[in-house]
């Protein structure tokens, strides 16, 4: 039995999904982050030494990193519908969005983030200018051009397939849905990306995605 260790609001929803679409067992144990910090709690650990989601055990196997279980379970569960055959231009194109996902965006959006967490902090009032200065100086010269940049990119590859890995869906938009619903959430306006929104528009109406955000609890994202 494939266990998914859950927790709210995080990139461990993606894998309810991609378990919901395999149509395998599996049981889901939760974890709430602290209300104060976002963080995960403690009890993680016990499963995984860094203690983030997330995680899944299958048998005596115990694996972390949502491109690494996206890869294990499509290769050990999937059916050919959602790894394209390792033979073909989709699978390079899977392979690649599949990094993208964490390697590229993932940190532009944690960075923009964090800067816009510096901007709201409670601090006292002769350091709020100089920390909201050093914040936007952050944001302009590097975190925004570039995810402006990534983000057009993203909308070009979209508005010519209708899948990230061609015109199959794969396990690279299992991957890349959390970071795209993360960037809608965090300001980028749909009306700039139309192909970003429908897509995302597109794999919330899916039965196997409203079932997982059904199984999963509250999620901010969708």
């Amino acid at each position: 039995m494939i266990t998914l260790h859950h927790l709210n609001n995080s990139r461990s929803q993606r894998i309810i999904w991609l378990l919901e679409e395999l149509g395998v067992d599996y049981e889901i144990r939760r974890y709430e982050r602290n209300p104060a910090t976002s963080l995960a709690p403690a009890s993680l650990k016990a499963v995984h030494p860094l203690g983030k989601a997330p995680l899944i055990t299958d048998g005596e196997l115990t694996i972390a990193e949502s491109g690494l279980i996206i890869e294990y379970l499509l290769k050990r569960y999937d059916q050919g519908r959602l790894l394209p055959a390792d033979d073909s231009p989709e699978y390079w194109q899977y392979l690649y969005w599949l990094h993208y996902a964490e390697g590229t965006l993932m940190p532009l959006l944690v960075m923009t983030l964090i800067l816009n967490k510096v901007r709201e902090a409670p601090m006292p009032f002769f350091i709020r200018p100089l920390a909201r200065a050093i914040a936007d100086k952050i944001s302009r010269s590097y975190s925004a051009p570039n995810l402006a940049n990534n983000m057009a990119y993203i909308e070009q590859h979209l508005s010519r397939h209708s899948w990230f890995a061609g015109e199959q869906m794969s396990g690279a938009d299992i991957q890349m849905i959390f970071p795209l619903e993360a960037a809608l959430n965090r300001g980028i306006d749909e009306a700039d990306f139309p192909h970003i929104a429908a897509f995302v528009k597109k794999v919330h109406a899916m039965p196997g995605y409203q079932t997982a955000l059904h199984k999963g609890g509250p999620y901010d994202y969708a």
